[in-house]
């Protein structure tokens, strides 16, 4: 039996199929991958050490770059973090505010994970279809904070500004209109053959392996465990909504699929509930001179449901008005360095990018 000729292939950090700024470097033997090695640092860099030079208040448009297609859990972990380690308050409508924004956050990834998941098997209709709705989420987020994509809304105290008049019927009315395109999404995604066929047993991760490598997110959900921050270990206002935690048990890239697809019904819910519900009263608790602010020693570590997965932030405080240290624990270092190495060998080439897509990676989480 002749043995295939070893070939190394360079998938990024430019190709088409990579999520976001980083290469895998792969050994294949005819189509199929003997060896992936996951190399980042090809984007902006070094967050966690440029907070150290800066204030409290300047370091928070800092954090949303730390994941461009869902910056918001960033600033609500580090907002969160100071007001641990300060004692701050946050007003309860401030909170719904928050959780509203986190969802739509959250929409909007998940739009993006639609086109990626399904373009990467060859299904280019549906990135023009979510990437289109994304940018009905992304006004709301431009009359909200000014901003489409970093929105440096969520600081320290509340949010930086109240919900402009007649807001909330505008987002009832996008997620009317978001609602009425999940039929065809269905059609042409879940229920199309071909995306079955590439995605049912591909990508595997077997159960055990997931807890052992901090699997997160939906690639744990879909390996049947029922973990979710906003359950387990409940901030803001969650703990007074209702709401399910999908779970699937085959493990591979289908099962991550239909957790992200439930996944998305039920932020819908969310917000529906969060807008029913919103209280009224202050949406900000106002900090001192940001120039001038100190926050006590001390240190806190919290940790968000991003739409990738927990996501957490160590933040520690020697009393200055500066963070002494910042460290920030993203799913994508697991997701895209130690549980893709591995998942990959074996696979086919053209499974690279569906693979990776299915595990949801931001390579600035591991470039920080």
């Amino acid at each position: 039996m002749t043995r295939e000729k070893e070939t190394t292939l360079y998938l990024g950090p430019q190709h088409p199929g990579i999520t976001g700024n980083m290469m895998v470097k792969l050994k294949v033997a005819g189509d199929e991958i003997v060896k992936a090695e996951t190399h980042v640092g090809y984007l902006h860099r070094a967050f966690e050490k440029l907070m150290e030079a800066r204030t409290w208040m300047q370091s928070f448009p800092i954090v949303c770059r730390i994941c461009v297609p869902e910056p918001d859990p960033n600033e609500e972990n580090f907002a969160r973090a100071v007001e641990e380690i300060e004692g701050r308050e946050v007003p309860e409508r401030a909170q719904y505010i928050r959780v509203l924004v986190l969802e739509l956050a959250r929409l909007a990834s998940f739009g993006l994970w639609f086109g990626g998941q399904s373009g990467s098997a060859g299904l280019y209709t549906m990135p023009q279809w979510t990437v289109g709705d994304r940018d009905y989420i992304l006004d709301l987020f431009e009359e909200l904070t000014g901003g489409r994509v970093y929105h440096m809304y969520i600081w320290p105290g509340g949010v930086r500004k109240d919900l402009p008049e007649g807001f909330t019927d505008r987002v009832l009315k996008t997620l009317d209109y978001l609602e009425s395109r999940l039929p065809a999404i269905d059609n042409l995604m879940f229920d199309n053959a071909v995306f079955q066929k590439r995605a049912q047993g591909v990508g595997y991760i077997d159960p055990k392996m997931a807890r052992e490598w901090g699997v997160v997110g939906p690639p744990l959900r879909a390996c049947g465990f029922k973990n979710d921050v906003r359950i387990d270990e409940p901030y803001e206002i969650y703990d007074k909504l209702n709401f399910e935690v999908p779970t699937e048990t085959g493990g591979d890239v289908w099962a991550r699929a239909l957790v992200r697809r439930r996944e998305y019904d039920q932020s819908i819910s969310i917000i529906r509930q969060v807008i029913e519900k919103m209280p009224g009263g202050e949406y900000y608790n106002k900090v001192p001179n940001p120039l001038t602010w100190t926050i006590p020693r001390g240190d806190a570590y919290v940790k968000t449901e991003s739409v990738r997965g927990e996501f957490g932030y160590y933040v520690v405080s020697d009393g200055s008005t500066k963070p002494r240290r910042v460290h920030v624990r993203g799913p994508a270092y697991v997701h895209a360095v130690s549980l893709l190495e591995r998942i990959l060998v074996g696979a086919n080439i053209a499974d690279v990018s569906f693979i990776m897509n299915s595990l949801g990676t931001c390579p600035p989480e591991i470039e920080r």
